[in-house]
């Protein structure tokens, strides 16, 4: 019986460390389970709260009954087995949380892959080995290995007849390589700005175009004159030029941006704008300049002066004395006074005493 009761005892013990699944609240969750939240409004135990002793206790306790509200609630959903783990498929989220940053947005589609979609072109995976027929192996479809053996299989290239037989076919054939390369990266960095929305310049004709058709000549035309400092505002026309369609300095330069438009205006908007132009006509004054005005009437003042002058006769028996050289204009002689003799006129006789 000692034994019977020791291991009862045990088994009790280990019972008070788990508490039931059951739980009651005077109010119910609001349990989102889509989201794993669970809000209590039932009222807290304040003396519970403010005893030191008591507090951290009733926390993990409130904690841990809510976390079993929780669970009770998911496991109440439908169940399967996947991978020998039982699961449950959560319902859509009830709750909105607010978000620190905005959601971001889908990697905008390059060109290939908008024309690949536009008509329905999906992706294949390619092998990674390729059976070469004159090396008579597998061939790697990149990579240093597939380099080397390039290498092997052109060990001779031919030289066409067109071209000039002291032509090097393998610094052609890298050129070649190599301008290909750069277009990739080019339109690469194109995809970038196309998707970031950043203006670029036009360029002007193709590098592979053997002959340049209208368009691309006029456009090659547009974008050498804009290329000067003044961006082609002093560069002459050619004879016979005309101008390319859709093509202006704001496609040229990036970041200049056009001018836009005034949209539309509604009736009120209208009727507003015309009555405040009137009212700017009418109570218009017009803006004096004095000194200007000062200055422009005395210089008609000296016109008219200098005019009449001009235009004056000289008087009548007033001659020219020869060798003199008095203009015809002549002063009245002073007359003289008491005392003075008059140097003008002649003496003649003797003097009366």
């Amino acid at each position: 019986m000692d034994i019977v009761n020791e291991i009862l005892e045990r088994e009790q013990k280990k019972a008070e460390k788990y508490k039931p699944i059951t739980v009651e609240k005077h109010l119910e969750l609001d349990i989102d389970i889509g989201t794993l939240l669970a809000a209590d409004t039932n009222d807290l135990d304040v003396k519970s709260l403010r005893s030191d002793s008591e507090r951290d206790v009733y926390l993990q306790s409130l904690a841990r009954d809510n976390t079993q509200l929780l669970l009770n609630k998911i496991w109440e959903l439908p169940t399967e087995r996947i991978d020998e783990a039982i699961v449950v498929r959560l319902p859509a989220p009830k709750t909105v949380l607010p978000r620190s940053k905005p959601v971001p947005k889908p990697k905008p589609l390059t060109k290939w892959q908008e024309f690949a979609k536009a008509k329905g072109i999906t992706k294949k995976k390619k092998d990674k080995l390729q059976w070469d027929e004159q090396l008579q192996k597998w061939v790697p479809l990149y990579g240093f290995r597939k380099t080397a053996a390039e290498k092997q299989k052109d060990w001779l290239i031919e030289v066409p007849q067109n071209i000039d037989p002291m032509t090097d076919m393998y610094e052609k054939k890298s050129s070649e390589k190599s301008e290909k390369v750069a277009k990739n990266e080019l339109q690469r960095l194109k995809n970038i700005a196309r998707a970031k929305k950043v203006k670029i310049p036009r360029v002007g004709l193709p590098v592979t175009a053997d002959k340049a058709s209208a368009t691309q000549l006029s456009t090659a035309a547009v974008v050498a004159k804009a290329s000067t400092a003044s961006l082609g505002k002093f560069q002459d026309k050619l004879p016979k030029e005309k101008e390319a369609r859709g093509i202006g300095i704001h496609e040229l330069i990036p970041g200049k941006e056009r001018k836009r438009k005034a949209p539309i205006p509604t009736p009120q908007v209208e009727k507003e704008n015309n009555l405040n132009l009137i009212d700017r006509i009418l109570n218009k004054r017009p803006k004096i300049n004095l000194e200007k005005a000062v200055s422009k009437h005395i210089h008609e003042e000296q016109v008219q002066k200098s005019e009449e002058k001009k235009n004056m006769k000289p008087l009548k028996g007033k001659r020219k004395a020869k060798g003199s050289n008095q203009s015809n204009f002549s002063a009245k002689k002073p007359k003289a006074g008491k005392g003075q003799r008059n140097p003008t006129k002649k003496t003649t006789g003797r003097k009366r005493r």
